[in-house]
């Protein structure tokens, strides 16, 4: 069973949504501001955090920014509005989830069941895997590229090791998603994908602008480049 922090202003609704996600043996524990939030974060070990949007005294894009510099535990974003913007915003500073306000709470327990599964399944072999300057260390989770660790969120972690182990193989997009999402009602469309795509491209490649480890081809997909040299 994980630990999770849950962080919402709304007492009233966090009250209930923790003692129905303890139901089925998880711990919550709550914060209802950036501060207190980041305090808890420093002084627990969390496997899921879930963010608010909006907060009392800062939003929860800050809250993640500072987690990300640090940690790849998964983090599912809580917005007021099914917002396009607000959504890539909070996949762009490494969320790996997103539920829009007002949500059942149905649809938040098989979030958080999914998110964990991914996790656990991430965390399952011992081996390791490596190519064009990027070692992936399945036993502990890490990622590095050359002597440098990079910290990836667990559906940048995913992505990078269905493109490695694909390697030099165009993939569609189709490919890509049906692959790497659980499928649990939600559609998780090809803009998504690229969000993600260029998060990863941000942290593996030399310069993200002209990318040579995830190349795009036109009217295919991506391919992973094997050979490159860098």
């Amino acid at each position: 069973m994980a630990k999770i922090l849950f962080v919402e202003d709304d007492m009233s609704l966090i009250q209930g949504l923790k003692f129905a996600i303890e139901k089925t043996g998880h711990e919550v524990i709550t914060a209802d501001t950036k501060e207190k939030a980041l305090k808890r974060w420093r002084n627990e070990k969390v496997d899921l955090v879930i963010l608010d949007v909006m907060l009392p005294d800062g939003n929860g894009y800050d809250i993640c920014r500072e987690i990300r510099k640090e940690s790849a535990v998964p983090i599912i974003f809580l917005t007021a509005r099914d917002d396009e913007i607000d959504i890539t915003r909070g996949l762009d500073m490494g969320g790996d989830d997103y539920i829009s306000k007002p949500f059942k709470l149905s649809v938040l327990m098989s979030r958080i069941s999914a998110i964990l599964r991914r996790c656990n399944n991430l965390n399952q072999t011992h081996e390791c895997m490596q190519s064009a300057g990027i070692v992936i260390n399945q036993m502990k989770g890490e990622v590095y590229k050359g002597d440098e660790q990079i910290f990836l969120s667990s559906g940048e972690y995913k992505l990078l090791k269905y493109f490695i182990q694909n390697k030099d193989r165009v993939l569609s997009a189709d490919q890509i998603l049906s692959n790497l999402w659980d499928c649990d009602g939600r559609f998780i469309d090809s803009g998504t994908l690229t969000v993600y795509i260029r998060r990863l491209r941000k942290k593996i490649e030399d310069d993200p602008s002209d990318p040579v480890r995830i190349t795009t081809v036109r009217g295919m997909g991506y391919i992973w480049n094997s050979e490159v040299d860098r």
